[in-house]
């Protein structure tokens, strides 16, 4: 599928109706995917980055594409914010780890990992699979209490409220957590 393509459809796939993927309360799917963090690969385990605090697990359509690109780009800008707050970003997509490493570098800016899901299994988990094109994610961002349990969920293919409303969230997790941070 041509560039254009992908971004007719998910210009079409606009237009329909925003619902989160899983509901808030929910029991978090554990999972661990190959990552990149600045162009360098290793192993991403949920469990793992739960241990340190929160994470922000958002996923996206595909690396280089407009949108995807945009919300890239504010996820790097608040990275040192989330990490100030004991939280973890991790972008998810389908592509291949070639081509994130490169988004890593250039779109991320280096300051926070993107996991590929080549098999869609960790989408598919998630509830985070775009409806008429299941080789991509819906963009769908939540935020897991470091218990497991998703604090925060929202899907909506516009990508400029998802970094504002997963800040809002850990924000509201480490207040009731940490009463007087």
């Amino acid at each position: 599928m041509t560039k254009l393509k992908l971004m007719v459809a998910l210009l079409l796939a606009i237009v329909m109706p925003a619902r989160a993927a899983l509901d808030v309360g929910a029991r978090a799917p554990d999972f661990t995917l190959q990552a990149s963090l600045g162009g360098e690969v290793f192993t991403f385990s949920l469990a793992e980055a739960l241990a340190s605090g929160p994470v922000v697990l958002y996923f996206y359509p595909a690396a280089f594409t407009p949108g995807c690109t945009i919300e890239a780009h504010q996820f790097a800008e608040a990275t040192d914010e989330f990490k100030a707050l004991g939280a973890t970003i991790i972008g998810v997509s389908g592509d291949d780890i070639d081509t994130l490493n490169r988004f890593s570098v250039s779109e991320c800016r280096g300051k926070f990992a993107v996991a590929a899901d080549a098999d869609r299994s960790v989408m598919k988990a998630y509830r985070a699979v775009l409806a008429d094109r299941p080789q991509y994610a819906n963009r769908t961002s939540y935020v897991i209490a470091p218990d497991g349990t998703i604090l925060m969920s929202y899907t909506d293919l516009k990508p400029h409220e998802h970094v504002q409303r997963t800040m809002d969230a850990v924000k509201r997790w480490r207040k009731e957590t940490l009463p007087g941070a």
